[in-house]
């Protein structure tokens, strides 16, 4: 083999793990643009329901997630993810679904702990709560469900 060829054969590596690392990077891009739609959604049945309703802050919370869901399901598969693990949707959906409430259990324990223990009120601790459950969901969806299953 020649110099040159040896030196595109490792450079081949470093080009496909590059597009693929801009494939993700502009995935979540999109992902976060849907997000941030089905955040404002969220936060503001959690800040509407809490203060005009005087609902709880979690069940508030959880009102306003379940909403966000439904239409963070129907931008990505939309708009953000172009392959799919899953050749049915009800199962997209539901593993969808099923990752979004392990996020929100995890949002539901850091905004407790951010409002009982830190001592922030509900509105300020959404904000930590959310950015690590973006992370968690779109980690685990892309993972599970955005990704075609490798070729055996």
């Amino acid at each position: 083999m020649s110099e040159l060829n040896l030196i595109a054969a490792a450079d081949a590596p470093t080009a496909a793990w590059r597009a693929h690392a801009a494939q993700i990077f502009h995935e979540m891009w999109k992902y976060f643009l849907v997000s941030a739609v089905a955040l404002a959604i969220d936060y503001s049945l959690l800040v509407g329901l809490t203060s005009i309703g005087h609902v709880h802050y979690l069940v508030s919370a959880g009102v306003g997630f379940a909403a966000g869901l439904l239409v963070s399901y129907a931008l990505s598969v939309a708009f953000v993810f172009r392959q799919h693990g899953l050749s049915d949707r009800r199962l997209e959906f539901l593993g969808f679904m099923l990752i979004g409430l392990a996020g929100l259990a995890l949002n539901e324990l850091l905004m407790g702990f951010f409002v009982e223990t830190v001592g922030l009120g509900y509105a300020l601790a959404k904000i930590p709560a959310t950015g690590v459950g973006f992370l968690f969901n779109f980690g685990v969806r892309r993972a599970f469900l955005f990704t075609k299953p490798a070729a055996h």
